[in-house]
């Protein structure tokens, strides 16, 4: 099994899990608050697949590169998702009413689909069968 087909089930095991938790969050905050809880627990599911899904897409791409530029991707794409997330928070709050967007719902389904996504993504793991490339062994003739 190669790097990008295992990357590929390991993003469909954690999206299966969190789309579950979506599900849930939302019709859990619509019937607590109504409109706002819906559009609370939408906003924070787009925002936490996108997050996440990102990571595993820079696994993707950066499948043939080596050690070295993977590992500078990665910090790369983690310090731009903070800072867009960051951005993104900042705006939503001034640019949105407290009444029109429930901001607990908003933070509780953050949470729970961020741990449904994390949980997803372990088991999806665990159900992989990696094979770990053995080091040569040097046999004295």
């Amino acid at each position: 099994m190669d790097i990008a087909s295992s990357n590929k089930q390991m993003w469909r095991g954690a999206l299966t899990a969190s789309l579950v938790a979506t599900v849930i969050a939302i019709v859990f905050f619509t019937i607590y608050s109504g409109t706002p809880g819906f559009f609370g627990s939408a906003l924070a599911s787009f925002v936490v697949l996108i997050f996440f899904s990102v990571s595993i897409a820079v696994g993707i791409l950066s499948r043939n590169a080596d050690p070295i530029s993977v590992m500078a991707l990665a910090l790369m794409s983690y310090f731009t998702k903070l800072l867009l997330i960051a951005l993104f928070l900042i705006a939503v709050t001034r640019l949105s009413e407290p009444e029109s967007l429930d901001r607990t719902a908003f933070g509780i389904s953050a949470l729970v689909i961020s741990a449904a996504w994390l949980s997803g993504e372990v088991r999806a793991f665990f159900k992989l069968r990696l094979e770990l490339p053995q080091p040569k062994s040097q046999s004295k003739e």
